[in-house]
């Protein structure tokens, strides 16, 4: 009998070169992928530990930026809870004030960071009161948002504060509590 390897012991062998010459360049492609601390030479299985970190941090850090987009966009609003007596904790709660002086209106909003949505609310109630507003600015302190609204009203809104006042209390409370 001969010494000679079967065929199928030697495509085996063929196969399985392949397999590890292929699996040493994909280390390879996945190293190169991979910052690196250090220059010196490292271990295969130190490469994949390496590479397994770098994707979890990559992971986490997407994850954080994902979070701040959607605050950012007002998509998605920070837990909140409330305390025994229904008040939310963790957020400002919003306070409207208005000062008439002549056909001026002068209003001011002040909002936590996480309320965006009430300026425009704002200015919507103000132009169905018929109000034309002349210039509205807004300043961030802290985790507060001032924002400051002059209007120009007609002489027929003698007394018209009170109604927009109240107007704009049970629109901005109501959507500040409503659940998104």
């Amino acid at each position: 009998m001969e010494n000679n390897p079967s065929p199928s012991r030697v495509d085996r062998k063929f196969i399985e070169r392949d397999r590890r010459n292929q699996m040493k360049a994909l280390f390879r492609r996945l190293n190169s992928l991979v910052p690196h601390q250090t220059s010196k030479a490292v271990s295969l299985p130190d490469q994949v530990e390496e590479a397994t970190n770098y994707i979890k941090k990559l992971q986490m850090n997407m994850e954080k930026m994902e979070k701040k987009k959607n605050k950012l966009l007002g998509i998605e609003r920070p837990n909140v809870s409330t305390n025994g007596g229904g008040e939310r904790v963790g957020f400002k709660s919003p306070r409207i004030e208005i000062r008439q002086m002549g056909s001026a209106v002068e209003v001011v909003l002040i909002t936590g960071l996480d309320s965006q949505f009430m300026f425009s609310e704002t200015i919507r109630v103000l132009h169905e009161e018929g109000l034309d507003v002349v210039n509205a600015s807004y300043n961030v302190i802290q985790d507060a948002v001032f924002h400051s609204i002059h209007c120009h009203q007609d002489e027929k809104f003698a007394n018209g504060a009170a109604r927009i006042s109240e107007r704009l209390k049970k629109s901005i409370y109501e959507s500040s509590y409503c659940a998104f």
